[in-house]
């Protein structure tokens, strides 16, 4: 059999109500349960868990009711997405000035040159600017990329040396006395020239 959820919330609430008083859920077996609540799933079009909370409302003798209100007017939009634009552009032209500076430029832009594009973002505050920078049409606009520059100083290479009996060329070993208790052991560096055989042996606590 196929059912239609009936009217609206608030007669589906008082049906709910009605159901739960009439058929005295609360002395009801556990399995009779079950049926009225799936009965009221069906015919209210309610969740499982939405009815649960209203059954368990109208139980304890609450008025079955919509408990919350239509939301606030939220703040009014004071920036549009053409302001962080010109905010970008601006930056752009004089290379990302300070707050301050900027708001200055911003300023002059209307009082001295007349240029109402500049009206609404002259107004703003100097932190409001910043949070401009970074909104996402701001970063748009300022994004840029660039390729990885390969670094041209040379890096030392882990291979065995090749002093030809010149002195300066060292051999580092490092070893590690192992933990304990959980607790990290110290390391050994071991530093020799490998013509002189100069030698200095450090420790330290972790390797850097």
């Amino acid at each position: 059999m196929q059912f239609e959820p009936i009217g609206e919330d608030p007669e589906r609430y008082a049906f709910i109500a009605a159901v739960v008083q009439r058929l005295r859920y609360g002395r009801l077996p556990r399995p009779d349960k079950g049926v009225v609540m799936r009965y009221l799933e069906r015919t209210t079009g309610y969740s499982r868990q939405q009815v649960t909370r209203l059954v368990k409302r109208a139980r304890r003798g609450g008025i079955l009711a919509k408990r919350y209100t239509a939301p606030m007017p939220g703040f009014a939009r004071k920036f549009w997405p053409s302001d962080v634009a010109l905010l970008a552009e601006t930056d752009l032209l004089h290379g990302t000035l300070s707050g301050p500076a900027t708001k200055t430029l911003l300023q002059r832009a209307v009082q001295v040159f007349g240029d109402a594009r500049y009206a609404r973002l002259a107004g703003f505050s100097v932190a409001h600017l910043y949070n401009l920078r970074r909104a996402g049409g701001y970063t748009t606009v300022r994004r840029h990329w660039t390729k990885t520059r390969g670094d041209g100083v040379p890096m030392a290479e882990r291979r065995a040396p090749a002093p030809d009996h010149r002195p300066g060329f060292i051999r580092i070993d490092s070893v590690h006395q192992g933990d304990q208790d959980g607790v990290k052991d110290l390391y050994r560096i071991n530093a020799l020239d490998c013509v002189t055989q100069f030698e200095i042996v450090a420790t330290c606590e972790r390797l850097s």
